[in-house]
């Protein structure tokens, strides 16, 4: 694994936080599961570290059928307490309750634009933000055009999609690299990302 100076920030040295670094943070997807699970899992970090949340992805994954959308959509009440009561994730039951709230909203999204990879690129016009930073402490948590997609989404009856969030969002799937000019992950983000 590799090590920059934004690890040194945010993971802190801690191997699966580099790894998500390495691997994922800022990297383009276009593959709708992995949109939607990372939609899942940063609606499921608000308020809480990401840490906990990448350390609890695997139960995440068993419990919601690997972010399965269709199946997601489609968790009754009595599932979806099961899922609070035995898999060992975060015991928040409006967020849990938000993982069908967002596959709905996210298979409506998919029938009007023909997928949410194409509605959720659109606000960029198809080209990932590139910013520029030498420090961790220039990477905002929210641009306009978070704030931009936040209310769009909300309007569309989705949950934990505030604008800090959903920056955090734009960086997970790469319409945005925040990663420092010094990071050696700098424009190597244009990869597929598919788990």
């Amino acid at each position: 694994m590799k090590y920059c100076n934004n690890c040194a920030n945010w993971a802190k040295g801690d191997d699966d936080l580099v790894k998500y670094h390495d691997e994922e943070w800022c990297k383009e997807s276009h593959d709708e599961r992995y949109l939607f699970e990372m939609l899942c899992l940063e609606g499921a970090s608000v308020g809480l570290s990401w840490k906990i949340i990448i350390k609890k992805r695997n139960a995440y994954k068993k419990a919601f059928h690997n972010f399965d959308i269709e199946k997601c959509s489609k968790l009754t009440d009595a599932e979806l307490d099961d899922i609070l009561q035995n898999f060992d994730i975060v015991k928040n039951k409006s967020k849990v309750y938000s993982v069908r709230t967002n596959a709905i909203a996210f298979k409506q999204i998919e029938k009007e634009f023909g997928s949410f990879d194409k509605y959720i690129w659109s606000f960029p016009k198809g080209k990932q933000i590139v910013n520029h930073a030498s420090n961790f402490s220039q990477i905002p948590t929210k641009s306009e055009l978070s704030i931009k997609i936040s209310k769009d989404l909300q309007k569309r009856k989705m949950k934990y999609v505030g604008d800090i969030i959903t920056y955090s969002y734009l960086q997970s799937i790469g319409v945005v690299d925040d990663h420092l000019d010094s990071c050696p992950f700098k424009n190597k983000c244009t990869q597929t990302t598919k788990k």
